[in-house]
């Protein structure tokens, strides 16, 4: 620039000019002071964390048969909020549709479910759409639903997914995540349902729950769960089976029972099966249910330790969390021995994976 003459009147140095466009233009896009800002740069969302969590579902029943949790030192304490102190910030819960007892009704689940979400847990819920145990091995309709066309399990299927969801909402529990059927690795609903007869039949089942689900809140994601993590080529076939009907799904779940001889093969095998299905759905991973025999515990800490570290490895974050099926049970509780606490109530070792 030449200094203004009396007159006040800025001359400028046209030769000058295109580095003080240039140097202005600097100023503008940085939002200094005394110039226009640029274009706010959004701030990152924050990370979501990962899932470290247990499915409690018998801790009514146990609750109500008399047992009692305690913390390594001999205190009793809550069984979630015990749980909570150890590490875990995710709860899962499974649901049936009239269960002979009762447990794991509408009722109970909403029961169990206000108690984890007053405690700051997040919450899952596992349908099983029968009035027992949905597994690889048994996949038995509601007695209530006996005798029904597809059309008609399709309708209960809906229905039950959304009424139980809604009920939840309404008591203010709105679920992160929720699986539609219990280890399917042949469908569900047998047998209309059943992969291996019918993948549309099972398909169309998949797709009433999924619907249901966001009917009650879009921003719940829906998991399909399948048994043995390291079996690519179990997954491959659900999965493509899903895709070639038409139906959708967000997260891809998973069970992994190893022993304690062979839990680092099948962590291996389990990381190789998600990297591929990653690969070719791109859909995020959970696992949703691990165990051990409870009297394994330094195995089953070191298979836990391994497993998170590479759960929380994979690229992108794509693996959400890790869930342990009933730890609570102490031995032999219904003849189940792989939770991990101890005959006197307290939690094992194997736990201390979580933390």
């Amino acid at each position: 620039m030449t200094p203004p003459p009396k007159g006040g009147v800025l001359l400028l140095d046209m030769k000058k000019l295109p580095v003080l466009l240039i140097v202005v233009s600097l100023f503008w896009a940085a939002g200094l002071p005394g110039c226009k800002p640029g274009k706010p740069v959004p701030a990152p969302l924050p990370a979501i964390p990962f899932a470290k969590g247990a499915d409690i579902s018998w801790i009514t029943e146990m609750e109500a048969a008399g047992r009692k949790f305690y913390n390594a030192a001999g205190n009793e304490q809550e069984c979630i909020q015990l749980l909570k102190s150890l590490g875990m910030n995710a709860i899962r819960l499974r649901v049936w549709v009239n269960p002979a007892a009762g447990w794991n009704n509408t009722a109970d689940v909403l029961a169990k479910a206000i108690r984890a979400k007053n405690l700051g847990m997040r919450i899952m819920i596992d349908f099983h759409y029968s009035d027992t145990w949905a597994d690889p091995g048994q996949q038995a309709i509601p007695a209530a639903w006996a005798g029904q066309s597809l059309a008609e399990l399709q309708s209960a299927v809906y229905n039950h997914t959304y009424n139980v969801l809604d009920n939840l909402k309404n008591s203010g529990v709105i679920p992160e995540w929720v699986q539609v059927g219990n280890e399917t690795d042949n469908g569900m609903l047998w047998p209309a349902g059943k992969a291996s007869l019918s993948m549309p039949g099972f398909a169309s089942l998949v797709k009433q729950g999924y619907n249901a689900v966001k009917a009650v809140d879009p921003s719940i994601k829906v998991i399909v769960h399948l048994s043995n993590g390291y079996d690519n080529n179990l997954y491959r076939w659900i999965f493509d089976g899903l895709v070639s009907n038409g139906t959708t799904w967000d997260i891809i779940g998973m069970s992994l029972y190893p022993g304690p001889t062979d839990w680092a093969t099948r962590n291996d095998q389990c990381l190789y099966n998600i990297n591929d299905l990653i690969s070719r759905y791109g859909r995020e991973v959970m696992i949703t249910e691990v165990g051990m025999s409870w009297d394994q515990s330094a195995a089953c800490q070191a298979f836990l330790t391994d497993l998170i570290g590479k759960m929380k490895a994979v690229p992108g974050n794509k693996v959400l969390g890790v869930f342990y099926w009933e730890p609570e049970c102490s031995v032999n509780w219904n003849g189940y021995p792989k939770g991990a606490f101890d005959n006197s109530g307290k939690p094992t070792i194997a736990l201390n994976a979580f933390n």
